[in-house]
């Protein structure tokens, strides 16, 4: 057990260097088992859900090797469908990506209810109606969803209900080795959409229309092991910009594509931040208190919902009055009361949230409710006065691979420590 703590007031100066984008190397992670080959990954971010996703194509039988802290060669030529351990699959919820992986490969699959951060309700019925229109039957097993495609997978158009990325990329993985074309429309268009699909085709599929909203799949009888790189995470870019908008300073974010965090450099020049895009960097500036804003989160190339959290820390601090609607998860406003023992004031009702802008935010003790409320609190905390603790880590941990080191660098006050409980016989004093 661990803690963050903060003391707030400092400017960021320096360059922050980012990662692989976790969302993207999750389902090209799972992927690898439809090749039944060797493959390399490269930029894989070092968090703990690519840990987990590691370990279970391991324990499914895939020889598994670190070749760096960033890159994994994944043979899964020896791997068995339907083992993966239940305990690991409820750690996050991109384990659903075994489902199209197993059944594209396998003709069937068997996975535990998946975890992840916990946002109420977050079905998976786009997967399942994506997977019966291929030709899969469904059933809810002794807490297992089983899949079955006895007359094996035929292409088919699939229409999604609504934007679901997870869906999208289930279907997609599903449907390369499937008889015939899909197509899938109401396709979800973000980034880490098109870099499934580009590390399919490396391996040998035929994909085509990914980062539109129209995908087509044609089926091939069989694929092969590649070496492919994951692109930057732009969520990670984008909490760092934010981070500097709180804070003040200026910092160069650095290993980005400026054009997937384009809905994030509008809202922060909105803000009256300076953001200039470079080749492969971003710099941001601000020397001044931020202007009010209001913000919906919308399917990319909308503002992402996994920034929301941390606009709305960043939000706090504006001069004015805010809101902030979700357009994607009910229930991810969870972490608010943290912020109001901080000094936020917030108002929330349903999907919306007003935030009344404060220049006086106040350290305290708070916890990480989810991944993404947790790198909230990190940017309150360096634009808060006196000290803050976050506790909780391990939701943190999931998504942001140093965060304490990568802000350490750039000037702020934050250390990483283990949490020293008061022994028995202090408490009885």
């Amino acid at each position: 057990m661990e803690q963050i703590v903060i003391n707030g007031g400092n400017k960021l100066y320096g360059d922050i260097y980012i990662d692989g984008m976790k969302n993207a190397a999750l389902p090209i992670i799972f992927a690898c088992i439809l090749t039944g080959d060797k493959c390399v990954i490269e930029n894989l971010p070092p968090v703990s859900d690519i840990n987990v996703s590691l370990e279970i194509l391991r324990s499914m039988g895939a020889g598994v090797r670190l070749l760096n802290k960033t890159t994994a060669e994944i043979d899964t030529t020896h791997i068995v469908g339907g083992t993966s351990p239940d305990d690991l699959a409820s750690k996050m919820r991109a384990s659903t990506y075994l489902l199209g992986a197993e059944l594209g490969r396998f003709g069937s699959a068997k996975v535990g209810a998946p975890g992840g951060c916990d946002f109420n309700s977050r079905p998976i019925d786009q997967h399942i109606k994506g997977f019966e229109a291929l030709g899969a039957t469904y059933k809810l097993e002794n807490g297992h969803i089983c899949l079955d495609a006895e007359n094996g997978l035929k292409g088919t158009t699939v229409y999604c209900d609504m934007i679901s990325v997870g869906a999208t990329c289930n279907i997609m993985l599903a449907a390369t080795l499937a008889e015939g074309t899909t197509v899938i429309e109401n396709a979800a268009r973000e980034p880490h959409i098109v870099d499934l699909a580009n590390f399919l085709n490396t391996c040998g599929a035929d994909i085509y229309g990914a980062g539109t909203n129209t995908i087509k799949i044609r089926g091939v009888k069989s694929l092969h092991g590649c070496e492919y790189t994951i692109i930057p995470d732009m969520i990670e870019a984008g909490t760092y910009m934010a981070a500097v908008a709180a804070t003040g300073g200026r910092v160069n974010i650095r290993n980005v594509i400026p054009k997937h965090v384009e809905s994030i450099t509008a809202k922060l020049t909105e803000m009256g931040v300076c953001v200039e895009e470079h080749d492969d960097y971003i710099s941001v500036s601000s020397n001044s208190r931020i202007n009010r804003a209001n913000i919906k989160t919308l399917p990319y190339p909308g503002f992402p919902t996994d920034m929301q959290p941390q606009f709305a820390a960043l939000l706090c601090t504006a001069e004015g009055v805010s809101t902030v609607s979700e357009g994607i998860w009910d229930h991810r406003f969870q972490y608010v009361n943290e912020l109001r023992n901080m000094g936020a004031q917030f108002m929330v009702e349903g999907k919306s949230a007003t935030i009344i802008g404060t220049d006086h935010l106040s350290g305290a003790k708070v916890k990480s409710v989810d991944l993404r409320a947790g790198a909230a609190l990190v940017i309150a905390g360096l634009a808060a006065e006196g000290q803050t603790i976050i506790e909780n880590l391990q939701t943190l941990d999931r998504g942001y691979y140093d965060i304490v080191g990568k802000l350490r660098g750039v000037g702020a006050d934050i250390i990483r420590r283990p949490i020293i409980k008061a022994s028995s016989n202090h408490l009885a004093k």
